[in-house]
């Protein structure tokens, strides 16, 4: 049996001459227009970035490779007595395009667990830094004191080919992706449990390892594993995915890479918006002394909230028209097993109350709820209240659907990448004659 990296260089081979014979055939073929909106506007929209990783539908939500979120969790396969899959079999996933089978997961499973020793001098790292650091900050500069072991910088040096960027790049990923739950725990137990420090287990998943390092009991492990595969990717454009990718481009390590795209993720408009939904929720439970209210008097407080020039944290999303099916995963997840939980009681009872507000008012394109409406509860619930780590936990995820990207990127030999910029004077210009 063909082991991931095999399979992956398969599909490689098969894709190189598809992307040569359109940019030879079809290199000067328009696809898109660009508004000033747009150049002003943050890019917003404009299709500029390649990848077969995700795709976010409106209508439909995230596809992982072609596969909605509850085939994703039917047909990979998942441990014993645990109802998620597998993180190793969602990444087999993410590089090939295929639902692997049980071999095949425990083939890179195997590989992880062989890479998954954190040299001494990351602790070092991580120990020299002070106990208020943020723990984002601990993490990017953790990942970025790992770049010495970079295999793909080394034979760069050394003459790298072109054709074979791919490869080291696949080595670095998968190396770093193994280290990662220890350096996540570690943090944790450092920085929130007075440094006791729980040793990995050799026979555990990798999410079933990290519950374990983190000292959460069940079913945390399934918490884990549902929270990293949701996290892992949504296309290129958002800002975590970009950055990774835009310091990919350069030919920077994975090591760069990925520390640069949790700095990206660390904005309080991207990763810390769980955070924020969390805080408002406990907010509004702390003002009803306890109690979940009646639904016009939440609405009461919504209404107040948005005519007082604030939003509702965790409703509406800038490409969904739906309710995002990441929120669907996560809530079904929480009606089985923490469906009594008084923060859990607010997050469905918003989900009543908001749309129609939010579709009254007429301002929210989608009124709808995404994934970060009740991601924070759920750690919550299970006993991890550190805010500021839920991004962490973020980090993890995403690296899982970055790195799969740029490895991708390599391959495939997809250049720098260096958008041309224009100054106002030019807009002006330009509006003025048409």
């Amino acid at each position: 049996m063909a082991t991931l990296k095999e399979k992956l260089y398969e599909k490689i081979l098969i894709e190189r001459p598809k992307i040569q014979e359109l940019l030879k055939n079809h290199g000067d073929t328009v696809i898109d227009e660009v508004r000033v909106s747009q150049v002003i506007g943050g890019m917003r929209g404009i299709k500029s970035l390649v990848t077969d990783i995700s795709y976010l539908d409106p209508e439909e939500g995230i596809r992982f490779r072609g596969y909605t979120i509850p085939e994703v969790f039917e047909l990979l396969p998942k441990p014993d007595c645990c109802e998620m899959p597998l993180v190793e079999g969602f990444y087999y996933l993410l590089l090939t395009g295929d639902i692997p089978n049980t071999e095949q997961v425990e083939q890179i499973a195997d590989e992880f667990s062989k890479r998954k020793h954190v040299p001494w001098y990351v602790f070092d790292v991580l120990r020299a830094m002070p106990r208020d650091t943020h723990p984002m900050t601990m993490f990017a500069n953790a990942i970025l004191a790992l770049q010495r072991e970079s295999k793909f910088a080394k034979k760069y040096r050394e003459g790298l080919k072109r054709e074979d960027y791919g490869d080291a790049t696949y080595e670095d990923s998968i190396s770093l992706l193994a280290k990662l739950p220890e350096i996540a725990a570690y943090i944790y137990r450092m920085k929130y449990k007075n440094n006791e420090f729980i040793p990995p287990d050799p026979h555990m998943d990798m999410a079933g390892n990290f519950a374990h390092m983190m000292g959460v009991g069940k079913p945390y492990d399934d918490v884990s594993r549902l929270y990293f595969i949701l996290h892992s990717d949504h296309e290129s454009g958002n800002v975590s995915a970009h950055t990774g990718h835009l310091i990919a481009s350069a030919l920077s390590d994975i090591y760069y890479s990925i520390s640069g795209m949790l700095n990206g993720l660390a904005g309080p408009l991207h990763g810390l918006a769980n955070q924020e939904v969390l805080r408002w929720i406990q907010g509004e439970m702390k003002k009803y002394g306890g109690v979940v209210p009646s639904k016009e008097k939440l609405a009461e407080d919504v209404w107040h909230t948005l005519n007082s020039g604030q939003v509702i944290p965790g409703f509406g999303h800038a490409v969904l028209r739906k309710t995002d099916p990441r929120y669907t995963a996560q809530r079904e997840f929480c009606m089985k097993h923490i469906k009594n939980d008084m923060l859990f009681e607010y997050v469905k009872l918003l989900y009543d109350v908001v749309p129609p507000i939010l579709r009254e008012q007429g301002k929210a394109k989608n009124p709808w709820p995404n994934v970060d409406a009740q991601s924070g509860v759920l750690q919550w619930h299970f006993g991890v209240k550190e805010y500021e780590f839920y991004t962490v936990l973020f980090g993890m995820g995403r690296a899982f659907g970055v790195t799969a990207n740029i490895i991708w990127d390599r391959a495939l030999g997809y250049p720098l990448e260096r958008p041309k910029s224009i100054t106002t004077q030019m807009i002006s210009d330009m509006v003025k004659a048409k």
